[in-house]
């Protein structure tokens, strides 16, 4: 797999005694989570761990010298099962996904570490992400941070449809790519669907509000794509993870920081 991860933030790259050297209590490890799953016609099904570790090394760099943030290896496989029936998905049951997690964040505590950032790429971990957050606080103690996917960044240009509902192999997904691993992209395979329209509002949306109606990608996208990835250019691609570096490495840095204002 491709790494934009530099070595010396890198913690697998480390020996157990140079593991055994580091701060403890300050220490923050960063726990990335993604997928490998379809990506339509035109991405490859590493395209959310790709990102992930491309927008994660990217921020790494960013960083201070002197603070003691790694990424530890990613967990590659996510629940995708909105993907299922596509050839190439992998997928894992929300059981399997919380049981790893929670094993990591066990052998982190174990080691002795108190800082962990679960930081993640893929739509269908998302909830389950928000359930590891919690749990890990509340059965090691670990200050536990989740954060997702370009932490936030404006990504001025693309369209109200297109940040809306660009759910999947869109615009920015293939941008990205198109910038960092061109070579992975077939942009003659390109198709375009979308869910819902944001100019025909109606009352049950596929998520993000107070009545969802639950979806599978081959319920809507024959190609398996959510958005139109024709806009995305390389040069796109370079401005957005750059921008979502700087924002990431903002927030990593507010989570090294981070005091609970009432010691919990």
């Amino acid at each position: 797999m491709k790494t934009w991860i530099p070595d010396a933030r890198n913690f697998a790259y480390l020996t157990w005694k140079q593991v055994d050297a580091l701060p403890r209590e300050s220490t923050l490890l960063v726990l990335p989570t993604a997928a490998i799953e379809q990506h339509g016609h035109h991405l490859p099904l590493a395209t959310d761990t790709l990102i992930n570790n491309l927008l994660l090394g990217k921020a790494l760099d960013l960083l201070p010298g002197d603070l003691p943030i790694y990424a530890l290896p990613p967990v590659c496989y996510g629940k995708s099962n909105e993907h299922i029936g596509f050839p190439g998905t992998l997928s894992v049951s929300a059981q399997t996904f919380l049981s790893v997690v929670r094993d990591l964040g066990a052998s982190i505590a174990a080691s002795g570490f108190k800082k962990v950032v679960l930081y993640n790429t893929h739509g269908g971990n998302t909830s389950l992400v928000d359930v590891l957050a919690r749990d890990l606080r509340a059965e090691f103690g670990l200050r536990t941070f989740s954060l997702f996917g370009s932490a936030g960044a404006a990504f001025e240009g693309v369209s109200p449809q297109e940040r809306s509902y660009g759910f999947h192999a869109g615009e920015i997904e293939t941008a990205f790519l198109l910038h960092a691993a061109p070579a992975l992209v077939y942009p003659d395979e390109y198709t375009a669907n979308y869910i819902a329209r944001v100019d025909q509002p109606e009352l049950l949306k596929p998520e993000g509000s107070s009545a969802n109606f639950a979806w599978l990608t081959r319920d809507i996208a024959p190609s398996g794509v959510m958005g139109d990835p024709s806009p995305a250019t390389p040069e796109k691609g370079e401005q957005w993870s750059n921008e979502a570096a700087t924002r990431i490495a903002e927030v990593l840095v507010a989570m090294f920081q981070f005091e609970p204002r009432h010691g919990a």
